[in-house]
């Protein structure tokens, strides 16, 4: 999944700083925006572990569009930082799931013509963890 971070730009006293909107509490820096991009990841990531050992699940990225022209990042540089959430979301389990044809079909019609999806399988999951999260909301 992609997550947008928003980049303060730094100079020769100052680090890069990173925020991720969509991970509350998570913040990180860097040197040079290079490194700016790879720490923001490790802070995604170790976000993750964290949440994951609560029982909690990653949150879902929104779009860059919902905070880039937010005052409060007004002049920062923005960024997508790609997270494969699979580890963070426990083990996985062989389910039977009964759908109508149809249904299925336009599952799999859906995730044939959008490549962010794997499979079946993985557009059912991030859907469930969507309604989740809209009911945590």
């Amino acid at each position: 999944m992609l997550y947008p971070i928003a980049i303060e730009k730094g100079d020769e006293n100052n680090a890069f700083g990173v925020v991720v909107p969509d991970v509350p509490g998570c913040f990180s820096a860097g040197d040079n925006f290079e490194e700016a991009l790879v720490n923001a990841k490790e802070a995604i990531e170790v976000h993750f572990e964290a949440l994951a050992e609560e029982g909690g699940i990653p949150p879902t990225a929104a779009s860059i569009e919902n905070y880039i022209n937010l005052s409060e990042y007004q002049g920062w540089v923005w960024a997508l930082v790609d997270i494969d959430l699979e580890p963070y979301m426990g083990k996985s389990s062989k389910i039977n799931v009964t759908l109508p044809n149809l249904l299925t079909k336009k599952i799999d019609d859906f995730v044939k013509a959008n490549p962010n999806y794997k499979s079946r399988s993985h557009f059912l999951q991030l859907a469930a963890s969507h309604e989740f999260e809209k009911k945590h909301a």
